[in-house]
């Protein structure tokens, strides 16, 4: 299947292959005519290899720097927090992976069998396998310069060639935007069992208005969006529990998001010292709303399964 044009309308609307985006598109045919898209053998690939994840969760963000990776890593912990699951967490920042220092396995190897690429599991969680590109890198300040399809290249193999197993849940940090990975993720993953995205904010204007475009790319790629976590939401003093606002939400912050684009409002999480201290340390942090979150996360793939 061909990537989706910028500004796509979607299948099943008014526009659907007639709209300025359409034109030059090779689906244009099959959208005016309503006709589902053909599934690309990537994704037949994919979800062979994925046949035993029960659940794949999208990490998303609209802009950087609002905290995705670390909800992406506290959530995967917080899963893992029931021994009896398995719990996989797929970093596909390709420029930017964080998730070796957030799990805290540096300087751990990827190892090859017959099988496959075997995820490196957590110290701190023995049933929480992490795939990152920061495994292969030589040293941790390397930077890696490529294009977009060396970077979905690689986004394939750790779908088709990494021996995930049998997981509850397959958490993706996904890069901020809307762009080539995050078009080929969805494609991949286009006859997986994906549950859905979270979509990860701070409280202001300047967040909220790239996840508005986030929200958009989702619907338009027949993504679930299971919800928004607002981060960062207020500071509570440790030593006064006086709660501050840092980032003012000047337009109702995630909230204001909800009863705009009808989308669910999961969980506000504070700013907290000791959330940036886990992250350091590559440990789970002990706090209750990253179990509510797990905890929501749960409740959908119950939800789901009925």
């Amino acid at each position: 299947m061909e990537a989706a044009p910028q500004d796509c309308p979607g299948l099943n609307t008014a526009d659907s292959g007639k709209a300025a985006a359409c034109q030059g598109c090779p689906n244009q045919t099959l959208c005016a005519a309503g006709q589902p898209l053909p599934q690309s053998s990537t994704a037949t690939e994919v979800a062979l290899k994925l046949a035993q994840v029960q659940h794949v969760i999208l990490v998303l963000s609209g802009k950087g720097g609002v905290g995705k990776s670390t909800i992406a890593a506290q959530l995967a912990f917080a899963l893992s927090r029931d021994e009896s699951a398995n719990i996989g967490l797929l970093d596909i920042d390709i420029c930017g992976p964080s998730q070796v220092q957030m799990m805290g396995v540096n300087g751990q190897e990827v190892h090859s069998s017959a099988s496959g690429w075997s995820p490196v599991y957590s110290e701190a969680r023995p049933n929480l396998g992490v795939m990152s590109i920061g495994f292969m890198l030589g040293s941790k300040n390397d930077a890696v310069i490529w294009r977009g399809p060396r970077k979905n290249g690689l986004i394939k193999q750790f779908l088709t060639d990494v021996d995930w197993g049998n997981l509850n849940y397959l958490v993706i940090d996904c890069p901020p935007g809307t762009s080539d990975e995050h078009l080929s993720i969805v494609e991949y993953l286009g006859q997986a069992n994906l549950m859905g995205a979270l979509i990860v904010t701070t409280p202001q204007e300047v967040a909220l208005l790239d996840v508005r475009k986030e929200i958009s790319f989702c619907r338009k790629t027949g993504v679930k969006v299971l919800g928004i976590v607002e981060n960062m939401s207020y500071f509570m003093c440790p030593h006064c529990q006086c709660q501050s606002t840092i980032f003012p939400a000047s337009t109702g912050g995630a909230a204001g998001l909800k009863a705009e684009m009808g989308v669910d409002l999961v969980a506000r999480i504070p700013l907290d010292p000791q959330v940036a201290q886990a992250s350091e340390a590559g440990v789970p942090v002990q706090a209750p709303y990253y179990d509510s979150l797990a905890a929501f996360i749960r409740t959908e793939a119950t939800r789901s399964q009925d």
